[in-house]
C-alpha cells in the first residue's frame, strides 16, 4: 500500500516568522524626525509644530503603531529623580567648593524622599535645553534644578513650554513663572564695602564672575552704588571666570596699576586665594598692604594664611531647601520665590585699616 506522503519528523514543523511590532523608532525613521519629537507628539505635549505631529500621528497609524499598555504606565509613573544640568567646564566643578556643598544639599534632601539625582555637565544652554527636552520625553526626571541664572535667560521660557517642574536657584527676577530660591546679594555686598570703608580703605576693587550670569549682574550693581554713594571715585570691576587661574591674572593687573586698591572683593573663594597668592608673590603684606574679601565663605578660606575675611552661607542647607522645594512644585503644589538667608560677612586676618603711605 504505497504511502501517501512521508513520515513528520518531530521538531521540523515550519514555524512562521513572529510579526515585528513597528517601535517608536520605525516612526521616527519614517517621519524624519527624533524619538523625542514622536514621543511629544504622541503624548500631546509642545516641542513640535501641529504640523508635525499631525504627520507623526498619520504614519504612527499607517505602520500600526501604538504606545503598549505597559509603556502608557510607564509614562504615567513618577521617575523618582531629579535633574541638574551645569553649565561650567567640568574642571572647574572639581575644584569649586560651592557647586560640591549645594550638591551635597541636595543630595541629602532628596535621598531622604527616596529621589536620585541625575547630574550632567553641558557646554552651552542651547545644549542644556536639550538634556532638558531629553529628559522629559524619556520620562527621566520628575522635575529640575536651573544654577547660573543668566540675563535674558532663554532657558526659562523653553521650561515653561515644556511644562517640567523647575526651581531656579537665582534671582530675584527673570525667573518668569518659574519656583525660585535666592538670597540677597545686594545687600551682602552693600555691608562689605561699607565694612571696607569703615576700616579706612578708599581704592576698593572687584574681582566678578561672569559678566552675564544674573547674581554677576545684581553685585556688580550693587558695588557701584554703594561705591557712588560714598564716593569712591577709584572703585573699579573687572571680570574673570571664577577660575583660579584668571583670578590671578586679574588680580596682578590690579595690583600693577598707578592706582593700585587697598582692598579687593572677589566673587567666590578660588579667586581670592589666587589673589592672595599673587598679592604675596609681588611682596605685598595681606593685610597691611591688600585687604581680601572672599565670596562663598569654605573650608579653604580658613585653611590659607591669613584666613579670608568672606562672605557665606550654609550653602548645603541652601541645595536642602531647593531640592524640597522641587519636590513640592513636582507634588503639584503652586510655584513660589522664596528668598532665602542673605550671606554674612565673618572678619577674619585678612582685613584690616590700610597702611599709610
Amino acid at each position: 500500500m504505497a504511502r501517501s506522503g512521508a513520515p513528520k519528523t518531530p521538531g521540523r514543523e515550519r514555524r512562521s516568522t513572529p510579526v515585528k511590532r513597528p517601535t517608536i523608532a520605525d516612526v521616527a525613521r519614517r517621519a524624519g524626525v527624533s524619538k523625542g519629537a514622536v514621543s511629544y507628539a504622541l503624548n500631546g505635549q509642545p516641542g513640535v509644530s501641529e504640523a508635525t505631529r499631525q504627520r507623526i500621528l498619520a504614519i504612527a497609524t499607517e505602520i500600526g503603531f501604538s504606545p503598549s499598555s505597559a509603556a502608557r504606565a510607564l509614562s504615567a509613573a513618577t521617575a523618582e529623580a531629579v535633574g541638574l544640568a551645569l553649565c561650567r567646564p567640568a574642571r572647574i566643578l572639581g575644584v569649586e567648593p560651592f557647586f560640591m556643598e549645594l550638591i551635597s544639599g541636595v543630595e541629602a534632601e532628596l535621598s531622604a524622599r527616596s529621589y536620585a539625582l541625575t547630574l550632567q555637565v553641558v557646554p552651552d544652554p542651547d545644549a542644556e535645553i536639550a538634556v532638558y527636552r531629553r529628559w522629559w520625553a524619556e520620562r527621566r526626571v520628575d522635575g529640575v534644578l536651573v544654577c547660573d541664572l543668566r540675563t535674558d535667560d532663554r532657558r526659562i521660557p523653553a521650561l515653561e513650554q515644556l511644562q517640567l517642574p523647575a526651581v531656579v536657584i537665582g534671582g530675584p527676577g527673570g525667573t518668569g513663572e518659574l519656583a525660585s530660591l535666592w538670597s540677597d546679594d545686594a545687600a551682602a555686598l552693600t555691608e562689605t564695602v561699607e565694612y571696607l570703608v569703615a576700616l579706612g580703605h578708599r581704592r576698593i576693587a572687584r574681582v566678578g564672575g561672569l559678566p552675564d550670569l544674573r547674581h554677576t549682574e545684581i553685585r556688580t550693581d550693587s558695588f557701584t552704588a554703594v561705591c557712588q554713594r560714598l564716593g569712591l571715585v577709584d572703585a573699579v570691576t573687572v571680570w574673570s571666570d571664577y577660575t583660579g587661574e584668571e583670578g590671578g591674572r586679574a588680580t596682578r593687573r590690579l595690583l600693577s596699576s598707578g592706582q593700585r586698591p587697598t582692598a579687593v572683593i572677589y566673587d567666590n573663594d578660588v579667586m581670592a586665594i589666587a589673589g592672595l597668592s599673587v598679592a604675596q608673590e609681588m611682596g605685598l603684606t595681606v593685610p597691611a598692604d591688600l585687604s581680601i574679601v572672599a565670596w562663598d565663605d569654605s573650608p579653604l578660606c580658613r585653611l590659607v594664611h591669613p584666613p579670608l575675611t568672606a562672605l557665606g552661607r550654609d550653602i548645603p542647607a541652601y541645595g536642602a531647601h531647593a531640592a524640597r522645594q522641587l519636590l513640592d512644585v513636582i507634588a503639584g503644589q503652586p510655584a513660589t520665590r522664596v528668598q532665602d538667608e542673605t550671606p554674612r560677612l565673618t572678619p577674619r586676618g585678612s582685613t584690616a585699616p590700610p597702611r599709610v603711605r
